[in-house]
């Protein structure tokens, strides 16, 4: 199998990124890549301490010293909310946001707004996040969001259950990767409908699946003991975390994407999603369930 080539990565010197998740694996790697390009970045981080080493790292393989942490946990979306605000006080525009945070877990959890975990951290929340976001995004005038999906997709089922969204049967080891699966449906599901939504507005969306990466997905006690016991032997095998950045880096950066939008993104060319993440219908629904869930009082 041939290597994957990274992209080459054009001068970002006056953009301004977010990516979500930069404090460890993908995202942190997709946070040096655009930041040793120039532009100025923003990871976030749900543990502070962990952000701060991550942006430490960043601003010295990175050679700039143009990178922050900002703390959000999708799994509060009175967190969002409040990133959001803060957030775009700070910047009257975004360039690129880079929805790469995402968890699986192995047992059923609620979050404090009464939905189960890997739903709302996976889809819920990077969809109120940047609904939230639209006017910065739309105040730069070609900005890209770029959200990061899976092969995985494809677990999801020949249809998205709307009757399954909150994992209802609950989630345990056997389920777990079904569970994640139809998350990173939605996650597709969403990109389509806020392509659709947002052409207009000078703002392109497109999904990527950064393949079978060796990283720090499902730590921190995500995972349970079925990652203790599997992650070491499956990492053996895995694409590097900077090799799994690089369809992130290149959809995020790239003049060749410029203007394409609605698209998902395999080794750094789009590619036809399953027959599931092209149904329209869905994405549709989706978005205005979504809204409703996320208590989206104008849904774009």
């Amino acid at each position: 199998m041939a290597k994957q080539q990274a992209p080459t990565v054009p001068d970002l010197h006056g953009k301004t990124i977010l990516v979500t998740g930069g404090n460890a694996g993908i995202g942190k790697e997709t946070a040096v890549a655009l930041a040793r390009a120039g532009a100025s970045v923003t990871i976030t981080a749900r543990n502070a301490a962990k952000g701060k080493a991550a942006v430490d790292e960043i601003r010295t393989r990175s050679g700039s010293g143009d990178v922050v942490v900002m703390d959000l946990d999708l799994a509060s979306f009175a967190s969002v909310r409040e990133f959001a605000s803060r957030y775009a006080d700070a910047h009257a525009s975004i360039d690129v946001l880079v929805n790469n945070a995402g968890l699986m877990l192995t047992s059923y959890r609620q979050t404090v707004d009464g939905n189960e975990t890997t739903f709302q951290v996976n889809h819920l929340g990077p969809f109120l996040l940047t609904n939230l976001l639209r006017d910065p995004l739309v105040g730069a005038g070609d900005a890209r969001v770029v959200n990061v999906s899976s092969d995985a997709h494809k677990q999801g089922g020949k249809t998205l259950d709307f009757d399954a969204l909150q994992s209802p049967g609950g989630v345990n080891a056997r389920n777990s990767m079904n569970v994640y699966g139809r998350t990173k449906l939605e996650n597709i599901l969403f990109t389509r409908e806020l392509a659709r939504r947002w052409a207009d507005d000078g703002v392109t969306a497109n999904a990527v699946h950064p393949g079978f990466v060796r990283s720090g997905f499902g730590r921190d006690g995500d995972g349970g003991k079925l990652f203790d016991v599997l992650m070491p032997v499956i990492q053996l095998i895995a694409l590097s975390a900077e090799q799994g950045a690089y369809t992130s880096t290149y959809v995020a950066s790239s003049p060749e994407v410029a203007g394409v939008t609605g698209k998902f993104f395999v080794k750094c060319k789009p590619v036809t999603p399953s027959a599931a993440a092209q149904d329209d219908d869905a994405a549709a629904r989706l978005w205005e369930v979504s809204a409703a869930l996320t208590g989206l009082s104008t849904p774009a």
